[in-house]
């Protein structure tokens, strides 16, 4: 925590009464989307840069992401003065690309998916001998998402069950490990993208979906299509369960957010949200803790969300 005090802020966590009598339980919102760079992806990737050494600073910072470790690696890197090269999917909302070149990284658009911008980045990491950073399977880099625990649990003792986004699964590795480390009673749930449901389907030991076409999605923080080798051991133990969220979700969670508490946040940090408000999980009665891990969303895609949950808001009493 304090390596990373003069660069992270501690997110407020907020409560709606709103949500609240949806829901029946008592939610509590974990607002990363308020972090610097719009996510929590740069504890991991502050955690990680602080921790190279000069021979490694020396040879640069090749990365991949589908947005938000970009940004907190770019910041990351400009705060040691380290060269940072940065590959994204082609689909990558501009907001994302812009503010990653902003802090003074070069950017690199490659393939449709994290996974193809992935091993573009390999392969010019293993041709140039520069630093990988990864956006997930790396233990410092958990370490450093699992400073959001730790102040969840000291802004709200009373919480009984944590919603964490999952991906490749670094945040929920990090989230999980702590939480079940200093209070095992608390039940951690991940939620993954129906569009991208590698690690749902592993927990589950379900294989029906493993080769399917990835598709994409509105959650593009989330859209991995292989699970973390070192994240899913972790995952496996201290997850008490992973449920997935359709596009129609996510969108409606995202626009009850913007209209009920005015927050404008990206498909992955809706997740979490989606999943209780779908019944996917159920929170009646009970203090809930949910992590909206991002903020970066596209204004632009505003319209699409009202096409996708279009006649469903209803329920919601909207």
């Amino acid at each position: 925590m304090q390596r990373l005090a003069p660069v992270v802020h501690r997110t407020p966590m907020t409560e709606s009464t709103t949500f609240d009598t949806m829901t029946g339980a008592h939610l509590h919102f974990k607002l990363e989307n308020l972090q610097r760079t719009g996510s929590f992806k740069l504890r991991g990737a502050y955690n990680k840069v602080s921790h190279l050494s000069v021979q490694q600073a020396e040879r640069g910072i090749i990365t991949a992401s589908a947005g938000n470790h970009a940004q907190g690696v770019a910041l990351s890197a400009a705060r040691r003065n380290i060269r940072a090269r940065i590959y994204m999917p082609e689909t990558t909302p501009k907001p994302k690309v812009q503010a990653t070149a902003a802090y003074g990284a070069e950017v690199v658009l490659a393939g449709r998916s994290y996974q193809d911008s992935y091993e573009a980045a390999l392969r010019d990491q293993q041709a140039s001998g520069a630093t990988f950073v990864h956006a997930f399977d790396d233990v410092q880099v958990m370490a450093g998402q699992g400073t959001i625990a730790v102040e969840m649990l000291e802004q709200c003792p009373q919480l009984q069950t944590v919603v964490v986004p999952v991906g490749g699964g670094g945040l929920a590795s990090g989230v999980a490990t702590c939480v079940k480390s200093v209070r095992p009673d608390i039940r951690v749930i991940g939620v993954q993208s129906d569009r991208a449901p590698a690690m749902y389907n592993r927990f589950h030991h379900y294989a029906g979906n493993r080769d399917r076409k990835f598709t994409g999605g509105i959650a593009e923080g989330i859209l991995v299509r292989k699970p973390g080798e070192q994240t899913f051991p972790i995952l496996h133990r201290y997850l008490d369960d992973i449920v997935t969220v359709t596009d129609q979700d996510v969108a409606g969670a995202m626009l009850l957010l913007l209209e009920r508490s005015k927050l404008l946040v990206e498909g992955a940090g809706a997740a979490a949200l989606a999943a209780v408000l779908s019944g996917r999980i159920q929170v009646r009665g009970r203090h809930v803790g949910l992590i909206v891990s991002g903020g970066n969303a596209d204004p632009d895609r505003i319209p699409l969300l009202n096409q996708l949950v279009s006649g469903s808001m209803e329920k919601y009493g909207t």
